[in-house]
């Protein structure tokens, strides 16, 4: 059996001694000593490129990365995932989101079954439904069109509908909206009903056991809503519900039939491919639904048949750990230069953080090197003029994903160009810098003073050295976005694989919700605890006179 105590890895001591004597290595002389670097280090799939010449390594570190993956076991791993093993240990599941969207004549068995029937099933009933909802076949209480669309869900219930219906907006139907509410906080439902009309809102709520507690609040606001407009025999006409409890469901007053079923071995944050998606489908259409699920097939097979040496993923999460487990550098940022795109990052946070967010391994001893990063991100070029001083200037380096369409959704002028110059251009910035010797010629150019160019080289300065991935789709449609979450949930789990960490619980999210539920009764005035720490009593008691 594989030991994983890093003092004993081949690999990872070969790392350690590369690193320290690469860590200065610049990569402008990289480029300099191999004119094919670039050609090299770039990957295609389809209409989606990736460099990955941008990062601070040579073929003896990717070597030496690859001979890490094999050593951890990862293609075996890989396979494990895709033939059903119960990897999912602390839940004793198997993962396989990958099957809803596999073809439907796929035979992927679980527990002597094909998932795939019951897949299929309701992945047909959602064509069916959103199909219904689309041309006013499914209409609301009083015959009216359904064409507000309201997913209330929390997690993967929300973020992942919510990003791909953003994302894809360019293909919604017209006169068809989307919103979303997730937050307990009242505001956000506030906001999504105050301009809606009864008559034309569809709910969808999102909940596995119809138990969760955010969503459920939320959605009795919501049926309240609808109830003191159209009376209570509307809910049947303006809820559906996407979860497992038939019981719940029917209690709340929607028609059994109306919901649509989802399994335990597909994890929230890994579900939009299925009933989590009935929003996206209703917006966007459900072929371009089904290009989504394409898109990510793709994905999954290059995944699965492509040698490690030529595996997007694989690629991406191995330069992921070579700065996390290397250069301490325990962070990374994903910027898309497509505005629709604006809540990936968002997305990417739930899919990385809650997924490799781990300090105890699979066989059960806290883990003795870093895990997980931080992600963070935002739209380009918005984000310009927000953290990139950091990404330019700070102390230490921060790995970038760039992620770009080539062409633009519209046809508004020069706009486009101006982007793709603009991403094409801090890709170049970050990797080759500025010397001071540099900037204080600019200066001089520039007709400073000797006083001033002395005084101002070392601010106009700027390291350089930095990496970056450069993802360049042709466009980005329902299968390039497909391919692309398809793409960061392999890199994740390749992550997961070579740390020895599960990455499909989430048990880390549990404590806070155990505390809540005790501290709940006590901002009501119904109970009072000296239980808890001497901060948390004083901030109790100081809400409750706030709201005397």
């Amino acid at each position: 059996m594989f030991c994983f105590n890093n003092s004993q890895s081949k690999a990872w001591k070969k790392l350690q001694n590369l690193q320290k004597h690469f860590k200065k290595t610049e990569m402008s002389e990289l480029f300099e000593k191999d004119k094919d670097r670039a050609k090299k280090y770039t990957l295609e799939l389809s209409d989606l490129t990736l460099d990955y010449s941008k990062n601070r390594f040579d073929d003896e570190i990717l070597k030496a990365l690859f001979e890490l993956a094999r050593e951890r076991n990862l293609e075996e791993k890989r396979d494990d995932m895709f033939n059903a093993k119960r990897i999912n240990t602390t839940e004793h599941r198997a993962v396989l989101h990958t099957a809803l969207r596999a073809p439907s004549d796929s035979k992927i068995m679980l527990d002597g079954q094909n998932v795939m029937k019951d897949i299929t099933a309701v992945l047909a009933k959602m064509k069916k439904f959103s199909d219904d909802v689309r041309y006013g076949n499914f209409k609301g209480y009083t015959g009216k069109k359904l064409t507000d669309i309201v997913n209330i869900g929390i997690g993967g219930s929300d973020l992942g509908p919510k990003m791909i219906c953003e994302a894809l907006k360019k293909y919604q139907m017209k006169g068809m909206h989307c919103h979303f509410i997730s937050n307990i906080d009242g505001t956000n439902a506030y906001e999504v009903l105050k301009d809606l009309n009864p008559e034309t809102t569809l709910f969808i709520v999102a909940s596995k056991t119809f138990t969760t507690i955010e969503t459920l609040t939320n959605a009795k606001t919501c049926r309240k809503w609808l109830i003191d407009a159209l009376g209570e025999h509307a809910v049947s006409k303006h809820f559906v519900a996407l979860s497992t409890n038939k019981e719940k469901v029917s209690e709340f007053g929607i028609d059994p039939e109306n919901m649509f079923e989802f399994w335990d071995f597909v994890g929230g944050r890994y579900s939009v491919w299925g009933a989590i998606g009935l929003i996206i489908a209703i917006s966007v259409g459900y072929e371009n639904f089904e290009k989504l699920l394409k898109g990510a097939h793709e994905m999954d097979e290059h995944f699965k048949t492509a040698p490690l040496e030529q595996n997007i993923p694989v690629i991406m999460a191995l330069l992921g750990i070579w700065y996390n487990n290397f250069f301490d550098i325990h962070r990374y940022a994903v910027i898309p230069y497509d505005e629709y795109l604006q809540y990936l990052p968002s997305y990417l946070q739930q899919l990385d953080m809650e997924s490799n967010g781990k300090s105890v391994d699979k066989d059960g001893h806290f883990v003795k090197y870093a895990t997980g990063p931080v992600l963070f991100g935002g739209a380009g070029t918005n984000v310009q003029h927000s953290f990139f001083q950091l990404l330019h200037q700070g102390t230490e380096f921060v790995p970038v994903d760039f992620i770009v369409p080539a062409i633009s959704h519209n046809e508004i002028g020069a706009h486009h160009e101006i982007l793709l110059s603009n991403v094409l251009a801090q890709s170049e910035a970050l990797m080759r810098g500025k010397t001071v010797s540099e900037a204080a010629s600019e200066l001089r150019k520039a007709g400073k003073s000797e006083d001033e160019v002395e005084f101002l080289k070392k601010y106009k300065s700027f390291t350089g050295n930095r990496p970056s991935n450069t993802l360049l789709f042709k466009k980005i449609d329902a299968y390039a976005l497909g391919q692309l979450i398809a793409l960061y949930e392999h890199k994740v789990f390749v992550q997961g694989a070579i740390w020895n960490i599960n990455s499909f619980d989430q048990m880390g999210v549990e404590l806070g919700k155990q505390l809540a539920t005790n501290i709940l009764p006590e901002i009501q005035g119904k109970s009072f605890s000296q239980s808890h720490d001497g901060s948390t009593l004083s901030l109790i008691k100081k809400v409750k006179s706030f709201r005397k």
